[in-house]
């Protein structure tokens, strides 16, 4: 069995290797990415693992983001010191989420699900995911967002919005009359309460209206250019992981 930790701290890491290799002596263990970076590189180059532990916070973000960037075919355990992400865990391939410092009891619990799991067919492991994890098929859309600047708090409605964008560390709006607000939701809080046929996230960065979109320009690796409206300084070119889907939405056949 090849189980992969992803753990941006050495120590914590260390720890849950030896945990494992107690209760599953014959695990294979590869040495652990430390950021998304790190572990989207990984899985991109090497064959899926059976099994993934996760640290939620890692040096350069969210492991959440790692699911945005290549897909992730293997259950996923979550290890993390705070409590607060347990929903957003289950709404990914999370069979699991255990709270440092892991117990070995716990985590004994948690490789037992995964053993039977595994012990199911491919079609029974998916319904019996769906089942364990409290994702809805609907998403619960947000009409308006409200912005604090200064002492003013001011509502935008979401359908005025050209597009959300990130810029060193900070989330902004930018609406279709040109006028840019610092936001406090992240580009992932984005995506969950926005309405995914008018609104659709290229790139790390930005999360576009369709309407925004004033034309579109081949370029390399089959990716796209986008020039929006209102202009952006910033290059918005769609990833190459959302390419295909980015067609899709497109033409409305994203599912």
């Amino acid at each position: 069995m090849k189980i992969l930790i992803i753990e941006d701290e050495a120590p914590a890491a260390e720890r849950l290797k030896k945990l494992i290799l107690e209760i599953e002596p014959g695990a294979i263990i590869p040495e652990s990415p430390v950021s998304i970076k790190s572990a989207v590189k990984w899985l991109k180059e090497n064959p899926s693992p059976d099994l993934l532990f996760m640290d939620i916070h890692l040096a350069d973000g969210h492991s959440f983001e790692v699911f945005n960037e290549v897909q992730v075919t293997a259950p996923v355990i979550f290890v993390t010191a705070y409590d607060q992400y347990a929903l957003d865990a289950f709404k990914v391939n999370s069979i699991d989420y255990l709270l440092k410092p892991v117990k070995k009891d716990d985590l004994n619990r948690a490789m037992e699900k995964f053993k039977l799991l595994t012990a199911l067919s491919t079609n029974q492991v998916q319904a019996l995911l769906k089942q364990i994890n409290p994702t809805s098929t609907s998403k619960e859309l947000q009409k308006r967002i409200i912005i604090r600047y200064g002492d003013t708090i001011k509502m935008v409605e979401i359908n005025d919005v050209a597009y959300f964008y990130t810029e060193d560390k900070i989330n902004f709006l930018c609406t279709k009359d040109n006028l840019r607000y610092p936001i406090d939701q992240n580009l992932d809080e984005l995506e969950a309460i926005t309405d995914e046929t008018v609104f659709f996230r290229i790139n790390r960065q930005f999360i576009v209206n369709i309407g925004a979109i004033d034309k579109m320009l081949a370029w390399s690796k089959s990716r796209v250019k986008i020039v929006l409206k209102p202009a952006c300084e910033h290059e918005t070119i769609v990833s190459t992981e959302r390419s295909p889907h980015f067609k899709e939405w497109l033409t409305g056949t994203s599912k």
